[in-house]
């Protein structure tokens, strides 16, 4: 071989090599690189699983218990009892309703309290009543007032600044009470209610012998 070829061999042996270097450089490089992410991110998971915090808590608690509400009625004012719609109060009227002339009014005071065990107060109010009977009952007129428990249930419990209105006078029996009266709880402050019923005068003489039933239901709502 003669000295040339020799050299030229040689030179590219050597080109051969540093190109290899050249090669393997990027590849060191990139390994270096990734084994340092890997460790970055061990070290970012073993950061987490070292958090800790306190904890600690309140609780509240409350207790509830129902109220009780109920009502009693009495004809004489002093001997109250419960009257369920099968067994009315009787009222007891000034002048006997059982026989009315044309012209004629008669009088009787309900009072209504709340029972002892009654925990809260409410509002009383007075329905229109119920009528049977044989046919006296669209000839009668009736008024009711609230009035003090001083006060006498008559003709004067109507005047003027006396008692208060519930029923305007001359209503049909059917008409409901306009103004609810206040309760108190346990039995205090009863309301007293003064009814008058009327036979107007000028009642047509078919009227005569006829009878008539009015049931009158006081509804008690507790203010709670």
């Amino acid at each position: 071989m003669k000295h040339g070829e020799r050299a030229a061999g040689t030179s590219r042996a050597e080109s051969r090599r540093r190109g290899a270097r050249g090669a393997a450089r990027p590849r060191v490089w990139f390994t270096r690189v990734r084994a340092l992410l890997a460790g970055a991110l061990v070290l970012g998971v073993g950061g987490t699983l070292t958090l800790a915090a306190w904890t600690d808590t309140e609780t509240a608690q409350a207790n509830f218990a129902a109220s009780v509400f109920g009502i009693q009625g009495s004809v004489d004012g002093t001997t109250f009892a419960d009257h369920p719609a099968g067994g009315p109060a009787v009222l007891s009227f000034t002048v006997a309703p059982t026989a009315m002339s044309p012209d004629t009014t008669s009088y009787a005071r309900f009072t209504v309290r709340t029972t002892a065990a009654s925990t809260v107060g409410g509002a009383l109010s007075l329905s229109g009543a119920t009528v049977g009977g044989t046919g006296l009952g669209p000839s009668l007129r009736y008024a009711v007032v609230a009035i003090a428990g001083n006060v006498t249930c008559n003709a004067g419990a109507f005047a003027p600044g006396v008692g208060t209105a519930i029923v305007p006078s001359g209503s049909t029996l059917a008409t409901a009470g306009t103004v609810t009266q206040p309760l108190a709880a346990a039995g205090a402050s009863p309301v007293n209610l003064c009814f008058a019923v009327t036979l107007p005068a000028g009642t047509s003489n078919a009227a005569q012998g006829l009878n008539a039933t009015a049931t009158w239901t006081l509804t008690a709502t507790s203010s709670s």
